[in-house]
């Protein structure tokens, strides 16, 4: 009969680190590499050499040290607002979630205020698609848009405070890259790939509709000053 290491106070109970793991803690910890060499936090070498840890591991306390330098749950901090009047990426609690946009000779559309996730798939064949991000509020602090035309289209609206990178192919089609570059410090950002084959993916930035009200309102204003000072 094997004995079990006791648990102070608590005789014949073994401690949690020292709990046998079960399929499924391995496979939820092999995901968490998985999405981290997605990510690009570690190599194809690393990723294999850890997996290897992690199907070997029998307990709790061997299968721990092998995402501790890695976020948890391998996912990214929820981004929050920058400041006071600043926009909230925040997720919003009654606003629906899409993971996939998919237009077969017709359209999709993702607009208005939705909730983003870290990866987003978009198809179109045939057709056309809409994802607009100004918004929409961010599951996480960067989100990778895999966007695939052939025949057709797809458009990326970004707003102009997120930082975007665009790394797509276009092959007889286009993939415009034109709206790459940083955003603000602390704001999501977007990368965009995927390729584009007979169609073209145009991914650009436009001002939020309550950032376009506030420059008009600071132009009225500012009119109204220059006035009373030419009067003055």
């Amino acid at each position: 009969m094997t004995n079990l290491p006791d648990r102070p106070g608590t005789p014949g109970t073994p401690m949690p680190s020292e709990m046998r793991a079960s399929d499924g803690d391995r496979e939820r910890v092999a995901q968490v590499l998985r999405d981290a060499a997605g990510d690009g936090r570690l190599t194809l070498e690393e990723l294999d050499e850890r997996l290897d840890a992690v199907y070997a591991a029998k307990t709790y306390a061997e299968l721990e040290p092998i995402t501790r330098d890695l976020p948890a749950g391998g996912t990214r901090p929820h981004p929050a607002p920058l400041a006071t009047g600043a926009p909230d990426y925040r997720p919003a609690v009654d606003a629906p979630s899409w993971r996939i946009g998919i237009a077969i000779m017709g359209a999709f559309r993702r607009t208005g205020v939705w909730n983003v996730p870290g990866r987003f798939t978009a198809f179109a064949f045939w057709g056309g698609g809409k994802i607009d991000l100004r918004e929409a509020r961010f599951e996480e602090a960067e989100v990778r848009i895999r966007a695939w035309a052939l025949m057709g289209g797809i458009d990326i609206v970004a707003p102009e405070d997120v930082a975007v990178h665009v790394k797509g192919i276009g092959i007889m089609g286009g993939f415009d890259d034109g709206a790459s570059g940083p955003g603000t410090p602390g704001a999501p950002r977007v990368v965009v790939s995927g390729l584009a084959f007979w169609g073209g993916v145009n991914v650009k930035r436009k001002a939020r509709r309550q950032d376009k009200r506030l420059r008009k309102q600071q132009l009225k204003e500012r009119g109204e000053l220059k006035e009373r000072g030419e009067k003055d």
